[in-house]
């Protein structure tokens, strides 16, 4: 996935992480949390993923900072995938698509992550946006929460997943980009957990067929590890960006912890998804 290893480091500072660094669960402790993070892992990873929730919880003064952090984070040369799951219909998806993948919005990363559950149809403003700017997307398809699995594992009445449903759509909006342009990989990847287990296999979905990068939340402190990478993708996970956080966070705040932690994650991906 990149030069510097298959791996994304959420940049999450929820309260308690705050309070384990020393700092205050405001605007400005934000601020310090993640810039600190991006001058750790910058240029060392693949990826950042800021939480968009941990920052809008702040108001004005937090998305300011969230708007700081995907500039910075592009300042490294460092990919930023912005994870605020949105999903909405028509003109709703269009402000969303404006907003996170517009050139020129201090809001728009490299990549976004999407919900699909009004009907992967209803995010075609987004996919546009992304396809038009050259960003990507990764859509909500096998999430490790158990909730999830009441919709996600649910079949339709030709008893089809609504995760494989996902799956194709996606499948198919890359087969059409990269019959124009070439490549190995589409714009639109997907979020599968890494701790999802036989889940993909259980339900027919062919994530080597997705040809699109896979993100794989779970990897570290939440359980997965090299033989829950392997049993997940199988052939599929040389397209994975596996996302650790809580396991490099919790290094923090030292920068050099930070780092180290984020190598060894970075490491340990790379050998797990060759």
């Amino acid at each position: 996935m990149s030069a510097h290893g298959p791996l994304c480091v959420g940049i999450d500072p929820h309260a308690s992480l705050l309070d384990a660094w020393g700092l205050p669960d405001t605007a400005a402790g934000v601020r310090t949390f993640a810039l600190t993070v991006l001058e750790a892992v910058g240029g060392q990873v693949a990826a950042v993923k800021p939480q968009s929730a941990f920052f809008e919880r702040h108001g004005s003064a937090g998305v300011a900072v969230l708007e700081e952090v995907v500039a910075a984070g592009r300042d490294t040369e460092t990919l930023v995938v912005v994870d605020a799951k949105r999903g909405d219909i028509g003109s709703t998806m269009g402000g969303y698509a404006d907003a996170y993948l517009r050139d020129g919005s201090p809001l728009a990363g490299d990549a976004l992550t999407v919900s699909p559950y009004l009907g992967s149809g209803s995010l075609a403003p987004a996919v546009e946006a992304a396809l038009a700017t050259g960003r990507g997307l990764f859509v909500l398809a096998l999430t490790s929460n158990p909730e999830g699995r009441e919709v996600q594992h649910a079949r339709d009445a030709e008893g089809v997943a609504v995760a494989d449903r996902v799956a194709r759509a996606a499948g198919a909006s890359n087969a059409a980009e990269l019959a124009t342009t070439g490549g190995d990989l589409g714009s639109i990847g997907l979020v599968v957990g890494a701790t999802i287990g036989d889940a993909a296999t259980r339900l027919g979905v062919d994530l080597s067929a997705v040809r699109g990068p896979l993100l794989a939340p779970g990897v570290g402190a939440q359980g997965a590890g090299a033989a829950e990478l392997a049993a997940v993708f199988g052939d599929a996970r040389r397209a994975v960006l596996a996302s650790s956080s809580r396991g490099v966070l919790g290094a923090g705040p030292d920068v050099g912890a930070l780092r180290d932690a984020a190598r060894r994650a970075a490491d340990e991906a790379g050998a797990a998804l060759r």
